[in-house]
């Protein structure tokens, strides 16, 4: 820039005289203004090219979102219709639990007047069931107790199971006492409606099981008098070989 402070405006204007002066400085003016439209232009251009691309995004943008919200709309709506579903799910199998129930009560009535010694104090043995597991001579079993009164209390005892069969070819009962160690605690009860007891037990070698007798004791208590009940199931065609 050294050169620029060399020129000296005066002396220079003398010499090319008052014409050619203001020509110089139109024509540097002419000059200026023509490179600062230009340059104009080409910030402009570049300017408008920006501006469309973030347009373009922008719009890109709005679609996404619109889709978005389209999708979660979706959902919301498929999620409403699951939600209405397992409702109506859940009170279809309330209302057959309580159809069940209304059957078993029926179903123990029945039991009450043609045999009353299968109920004790409206508490009656639903279900026995023994089911073999993966071990040798190893068995599980259930017993589901349901109480059929109509003004309900809650009834407390406690069951007792044997295996009846042979050994050795002569009879002989098993008490579950002395193949499983299940307490007494395990196997007793206090339900007002229902109740499940399981447990596992292991039958020693060569005896052969016939049956499985169920006992339900309601001892002498405050709100309820002693009763006993007995049902004997035959023991059932397991896969699992009994040797």
């Amino acid at each position: 820039m050294n050169w620029l402070a060399k020129i000296n405006l005066p002396i220079v204007a003398k010499k090319l005289g008052p014409f050619k002066s203001a020509l110089l400085l139109f024509s540097v003016i002419g000059l200026c203004l023509f490179i600062g439209y230009r340059l104009g232009n080409y910030y402009h251009g570049y300017q408008a090219k920006t501006m469309k691309q973030q347009k373009l995004r922008l719009d890109d943008l709005y679609l996404q979102h619109g889709e978005t919200l389209k999708r979660i709309h979706t959902l919301e709506v498929e999620l409403d219709v699951e939600r209405i579903a397992n409702l109506n799910a859940q009170n279809t199998i309330k209302e057959l639990e309580q159809v069940h129930f209304e059957v078993k009560k029926e179903l123990a009535f029945y039991h009450k007047i043609m045999a009353p010694e299968k109920q004790a104090d409206g508490v009656v043995i639903d279900q026995i069931s023994i089911q073999p597991t993966e071990s040798e001579q190893y068995f599980q079993f259930l017993v589901v107790l349901v109480q059929q009164k109509l003004k309900k209390r809650y009834a407390k005892g406690f069951i007792e199971v044997s295996i009846n069969g042979s050994e050795n070819g002569r009879p002989k009962t098993i008490a579950l006492s002395k193949i499983s160690s299940l307490t007494k605690k395990e196997l007793s009860f206090s339900f007002q409606y229902f109740q499940r007891l399981s447990g596992a037990f292991t039958l020693p070698k060569g005896f052969r099981p016939e049956s499985v007798t169920v006992g339900v004791v309601l001892p002498k208590g405050k709100w309820q008098k002693y009763r006993r009940i007995e049902e004997i199931m035959p023991w059932p065609k397991l896969e699992q070989n009994v040797p």
